[in-house]
């Protein structure tokens, strides 16, 4: 458990989380919580299976069954498809590919060389924000974020003196609590666009959604985020988390050596080479990266092969800074880094096997369609059409509480705007408002829910400075910015909706009488 600083104070707040964090700690290891939790969903499925619990499902019209795992089909489904589950699991593959690469820049001294002077030139009253705000930015190269953005701000504020969890946390919440929040247009947005588009032409056929439908909104919440991030970081988590007093190794703020320069100038040579053949093959109608059936930058293998050239980002200026500085001799000093590299994600693999197993079981059984179905109806009884701002706020609330069980925003509208889209609209609020609050709440708790597919690499990392936090840690340490985060948003919500402001470009929050 990371203590508190003497000199914090102890508000009832911050008791509240140290006895959250106590409580989540005195659970098992969190590999054996999987498998625990694995163990709850498959006695689930066979009991409310025998009890008949189903709904009808409103993308498809079907019924949908609690599938139970304790049949022979279930029972061979777990038992042929356990590595199929592991292999399959969305972070295993992605993390371990780009830490091949990561893991050469920060083994040569790269990273470590980029921090110092980051640190030495950067205003330290600006590392904060500049980190939520990087966080929130992320998002629109995916999973990046999750995997490069957190460990090297937990190393950057451990650099610079502070807590190491500290700066992984202010990361963190950038890059999954404001996950609708950023300034660039992503995959996401044209992918919810469409559900949208699908829902509201249950009432309109002629209805279009454009990819743009929350822009404005989401580009002012860029900065709300950031601002509330900064806010959370130095008021609430850096009194509890108080100083460092683990072991991690933390980088000297010594000048840069002749050698290190030399290294820091070709390893600069060699990205800037490799951006430019980025841009060669991605800025001509017809480049070597452009896709000939889709020439959208999102289709390029650049976006489609992003995790190839984060690895490359990482393996190529570190192999140049290796070899320039000195901390590179041959092909052994080289392997051996990605090795010792590999070595620290070992936690992290036996984590990421219980993780899949439960993830797919939990899916399978269909249990979290149900909840989400079930809730959507109990919102749909509330009787709140004569107060449509509360309504609102309570599909907020609702998507965050669903985001717990259904960490996947595209599953989670693909059930709910069926449901939402047309009750909002028959009451005249226009699809594109709907899909953004509803993108309020399930960004929110992203950054608090276990499901959450890069929760347990983002645990591996806390890990690193301290090894004995548990899934109580990293939940204490984040559910300040979880709280602040839903508080602000949906105060943002509601006084966009009484300005009057549109969502985005033709994107009007009522429809025409």
């Amino acid at each position: 458990m990371i203590p508190a600083s003497p000199a914090a104070p102890r508000s009832w707040f911050q008791r509240f989380l140290g006895q959250v964090e106590r409580a989540g700690n005195a659970l098992p290891h969190p590999a054996t919580l999987f498998v625990g939790l694995g163990l709850i969903v498959v006695v689930l499925s066979w009991v409310l299976h025998g009890a008949g619990v189903s709904v009808t499902n409103p993308a498809s019209g079907k019924v949908v069954n609690v599938v139970n795992l304790l049949s022979i089909e279930g029972v061979q489904r777990m038992i042929t498809d356990a590595v199929k589950n592991f292999l399959g699991y969305p972070p295993l593959g992605i993390s371990l590919m780009c830490l091949l690469g990561l893991g050469i820049a920060e083994v040569s001294g790269l990273i470590g060389a980029c921090l110092r002077l980051f640190v030495l030139a950067a205003p330290r009253r600006w590392i904060t924000p500049m980190v939520v705000f990087a966080g929130v930015m992320s998002n629109a190269g995916s999973e990046v974020g999750y995997v490069m953005l957190t460990p090297l701000a937990a190393a950057l504020y451990h650099a610079i003196g502070r807590h190491p969890v500290l700066g992984l946390a202010a990361a963190f919440a950038g890059v999954s609590g404001g996950y609708s929040a950023n300034l660039l247009l992503g995959s996401v947005d044209a992918l919810l666009a469409g559900l949208t588009q699908a829902a509201a032409q249950l009432i309109n056929p002629q209805y279009a959604v454009a990819a743009t439908a929350n822009y404005y909104f989401m580009a002012v919440s860029t900065f709300m985020i950031t601002i509330v991030g900064t806010w959370v970081t130095e008021k609430i988590v850096a009194p509890r988390l108080g100083d460092y007093t683990g072991d991690a190794k933390r980088e000297p703020l010594s000048p840069l050596a002749a050698r290190e320069r030399r290294g820091l100038w070709l390893a600069g040579c060699v990205t800037l080479a490799l951006t430019g053949a980025v841009l060669w093959g991605v800025l001509p109608e017809k480049g070597f990266l452009v896709n000939p059936a889709d020439g959208s930058f999102a289709k390029t293998a650049f976006m489609q092969g992003l995790v190839t050239f984060i690895f490359l980002y990482g393996l190529l200026p570190g192999l140049a800074y290796g070899f320039a500085a000195g901390t590179f001799k041959n092909d052994h000093d080289v392997m051996n880094g990605m090795t010792a590299t590999m070595k620290t994600m070992a936690s992290f693999i036996v984590l990421a096997f219980f993780a899949a197993q439960f993830i797919s079981y939990f899916n399978w059984t269909n249990l979290g369609v149900i909840t989400a179905v079930k809730g959507a109806e109990f919102i749909q009884h509330l009787n709140l059409q004569n107060q449509p701002t509360l309504l609102m706020v309570a599909l907020v609330i609702f998507a965050a509480l669903v985001n717990i069980l259904i960490s996947s925003a595209s599953a989670k509208w693909a059930l709910l705007a069926p449901v939402f889209v047309p009750m909002f609209m028959l009451i005249g609020f226009s699809p594109e408002l709907v899909q953004g609050a509803f993108r309020v709440g399930d960004s929110c708790t992203n950054i608090i829910t276990p499901l959450l597919s890069y929760f347990p690499l983002i645990l591996t990392f806390v890990n690193r400075y301290d090894p004995k936090a548990g899934i109580g840690t990293l939940v204490a340490t984040m559910l300040p910015y979880s709280i602040a985060f839903l508080i602000a948003w949906t105060a943002l919500l509601i006084l966009w909706i009484a300005a009057g402001w549109p969502m985005g470009p033709g994107a009007p929050l009522f429809l025409a009488k």
